[in-house]
């Protein structure tokens, strides 16, 4: 696999952080460092999963972390959806996130299921411990 700024679903990500920041700004001001703060954490956090696991070594590993990144994606619906619930948001000022968000779940779904289909490596090919940098 090539680099995490390779991957669709990496960059879609960053698209997402774009949208959630500029969504955000539209809640009340009380809920600036609570709800709008979580909401932001969650945003970062899909594309700062996915370019983590991507430079693991393994790829039980990497998938990991895209387990990481889904449930930060289904923090971020939920906080969508308590926005709209408590009328800071309308549906459709969360439209556009939303559905970058079922997209990003499926792409994260189908590269877990690669992941899985993936041939297992004898131990022997992975590094007994890894290089330190001097």
């Amino acid at each position: 696999m090539g680099k995490y700024k390779d991957l669709i679903v990496w960059q879609k990500s960053m698209d997402l952080v774009e949208e959630v920041y500029n969504t955000v700004k539209a809640l009340p001001s009380e809920e600036k460092y609570a709800l709008s703060d979580q909401m932001r954490r969650a945003a970062v956090s899909i594309p700062s999963n996915i370019a983590e696991g991507q430079e693991r070594i393994s790829a039980r590993d990497f998938a990991k972390f895209l387990y990481y990144a889904k449930g930060s994606k289904s923090e971020l619906e939920t906080q969508f959806m308590i926005c709209i619930r408590l009328n800071y948001l309308t549906q459709e000022q969360a439209e556009a996130a939303q559905n970058m968000l079922s997209e990003i779940g499926k792409m994260l779904n189908s590269l877990i299921r690669k992941l899985s289909l993936r041939p297992k490596l004898p131990s022997h090919h992975y590094p007994k411990q890894l290089p330190t940098s001097n």
